[in-house]
């Protein structure tokens, strides 16, 4: 190619993927992405996991961020102070979904809006990824499962740590029986500060002015403007999922991941407002207890989760998996797989029955003792700790995106948290929720998808 065509076809890139300006050194180090390779993403939903998606997406390459929608102007005045003045924003998402240039949308709205974008969306050929959990309420679920299949566009939904490496390796270790039959799974989430119990700040011109408050409360109660409302809306049920849609949702989607499960068949939950009575109408301390069926190569096991927002005492968050043969404990940078197998004979003496037994008798059980184990029966394998450390500089959240957008690319349906993996995932919280409120134990399909 002449030089002179070479300039020009860089003028061409420029000008299709929106760039105006760019330092030749930009320019050329996107040429690996062709433009017809370059996937266009919108945001809908500037607040904190918004701008959290946005980056994380921004770090895989061939992708461009073109569009902002949010119902609070500071926040789309602050998109273009990030992200640059040529971002498009609006308040209204439909005007997102009209747009022939965007590819995909990232839905990180509250809750109580996920079902409706995302079904506006797929029907309007975009690709989606959408923040945890899938959906606010369980008869959401099906509706959206059957919106995906029908467009054929890409999915992923947003519980993203099971795109690294320390999940990856967990389920590598459980599949090859290191800890045996899973039989008990826990998880602890602590928490003793007010952002941590979601009173997010509130910036101070909030206003009917500033704020779309009757497109926020969608079909919800109609009430007057609350700021509490817009921008602390976990706090409130029915915008939010509580404890269980923001914290539960991430063990239980990884323990989905890491076993192969489908999901839970019993549910119960119970806990109280202990501490954050500043108008909420959601628990602070939460415990959930979800029985597991046989499944597959799985044996029936329990789950027990706890959430305390409230916790004035050591805080310390734990996740485990405890199986026959051992455990795996989950940190953030990695995990310790603990192994101990318990000997053939089951040993007698000490706070046993056996002291209790005539003296003859003694003679005669460890006659018989003797002769049924071996030494060899009688040793238990010694307790073995292995820790495993995730991937050196590994953005799990950036992993997330990157299979989203590979599956785009591929014209596949088949992200690593499809639609049918979000709802198997988000039903029992909800269930937990429903538990809550409804003060009785809820029975769930897990293989069907439906309450029973």
């Amino acid at each position: 190619m002449k030089r002179r065509d070479f300039i020009s076809s860089l003028g061409t890139v420029a000008a299709f993927s929106g760039v105006s300006n760019a330092a030749p050194f930009n320019i050329i180090k996107n040429l690996k992405n062709s433009p017809n390779d370059v996937i266009r993403i919108a945001t809908i939903g500037m607040g904190i996991q918004g701008h959290y998606d946005t980056k994380a997406a921004l770090k895989n390459p061939g992708v461009e961020f073109v569009a902002a929608a949010d119902l609070y102007t500071g926040r789309l005045e602050r998109v273009k102070a990030d992200f640059g003045q040529n971002i498009f924003t609006t308040r209204d998402y439909r005007e997102i979904l009209n747009r022939k240039d965007i590819d995909a949308v990232l839905i990180a709205t509250p809750d109580h809006w996920h079902d409706k974008i995302t079904i506006d969306a797929l029907n309007a050929g975009k690709h989606v990824y959408c923040e945890k959990p899938m959906v606010q309420a369980i008869n959401e679920g099906h509706p959206v499962i059957n919106a995906w299949k029908k467009s054929g566009k890409t999915m992923q939904v947003g519980s993203q740590r099971i795109s690294g490496s320390v999940f990856q390796e967990a389920k590598k270790l459980i599949a090859a029986g290191e800890i045996g039959q899973v039989n008990y799974v826990e998880s602890n989430n602590d928490r003793f500060s007010a952002i941590g119990a979601w009173n997010y700040s509130i910036p101070t011109d909030a206003s009917p002015a500033t704020v779309d408050w009757d497109t926020f409360l969608k079909d919800t109660a109609k009430m007057p403007f609350d700021a509490n409302r817009f921008f602390r809306w976990r706090n409130y049920k029915n915008y939010g999922t509580g404890v269980a849609g923001d914290l539960f949702v991430h063990l239980i989607t990884g323990v989905h991941y890491v076993m192969d499960s489908k999901g839970p068949n019993r549910i119960f939950a119970s806990g109280g407002l202990r501490y954050w009575k500043e108008g909420r109408d959601v628990p602070d301390v939460m415990v959930a207890i979800l029985d597991y069926p046989k499944s597959g190569n799985l044996d029936p096991f329990q789950m027990v989760l706890r959430v305390n927002f409230a916790n004035a005492g050591a805080i310390n968050n734990n996740t485990r998996i405890i199986g026959s043969e051992g455990q795996i404990d989950f940190g953030w940078d990695g995990l310790t797989l603990t192994k101990k197998k318990l000997p053939k004979a089951p040993g007698y003496g000490n706070y046993d029955s056996y002291f209790t037994f005539s003296e003859s008798q003694q003679k005669d059980f460890e006659k018989w003792y003797n002769e049924k184990y071996t030494e060899a029966d009688r040793k238990g394998e010694p307790v073995k700790e292995i820790k495993i450390k995730g991937k050196e500089g590994e953005d799990e959240h950036a992993n997330h995106f990157g299979n989203f957008f590979e599956n785009i690319r591929k014209g596949s349906q088949a992200t690593i948290e499809d639609p049918i993996f979000g709802f198997r995932a988000a039903a029992p919280v909800l269930a937990c929720n429903d538990s809550y409120f409804q003060k009785k134990p809820i029975s769930w399909d897990p293989v069907a998808m439906k309450l029973v």
